[in-house]
């Protein structure tokens, strides 16, 4: 399975779950050649470092740098699923809105496809969790600080 790797370092343990923080915001290939970016995006909205909920495999400790795979499909799923289930319901809803109601009904449909695209993002994203496939993992227990 193709895994983004990403470092971050343990910061609390708790009952089979390590709590990590990432040392850095995206795939950290913006400064070569054909990356995207998107690390300085994240930063112009994100403030501080970003801690996460990981599969402790046992092995590691508070304070350990690890290395962190997360799976492409889960990657792949939530970029979808946050971008394009929202258009599609705002083009959806516009559309069909147009169709009935006319111009105000396409505003007011486009409006209510992207509340229903909201509804259904919190409730595939709840279940995503539940699958062990889409879950990050540690993939190489680091050293300690």
């Amino acid at each position: 399975m193709e895994m983004t790797e990403i470092r971050a370092v343990v910061r609390a343990l708790e009952d089979g779950i390590a709590f990590v923080e990432v040392e850095q915001g995206g795939c950290g290939r913006c400064h070569e050649k054909g990356g995207c970016g998107g690390q300085h995006l994240t930063q112009a909205f994100c403030s501080g470092p970003k801690s996460y909920r990981v599969a402790n495999p046992g092995n590691v400790q508070i304070g350990d740098r690890v290395t962190v795979g997360i799976p492409a499909a889960a990657i792949s799923y939530s970029a979808n699923l946050a971008y394009g289930l929202p258009l599609l319901g705002v083009i959806a809803g516009a559309a069909a809105g147009m169709h009935w109601f006319g111009d105000r009904g396409a505003m007011l449909g486009g409006a209510i496809g992207l509340f229903v695209a909201w509804l259904l993002i919190r409730f595939r994203a709840r279940a995503g969790l539940e699958n062990p496939q889409m879950q990050p993992k540690i993939i190489s227990p680091g050293s300690t600080l």
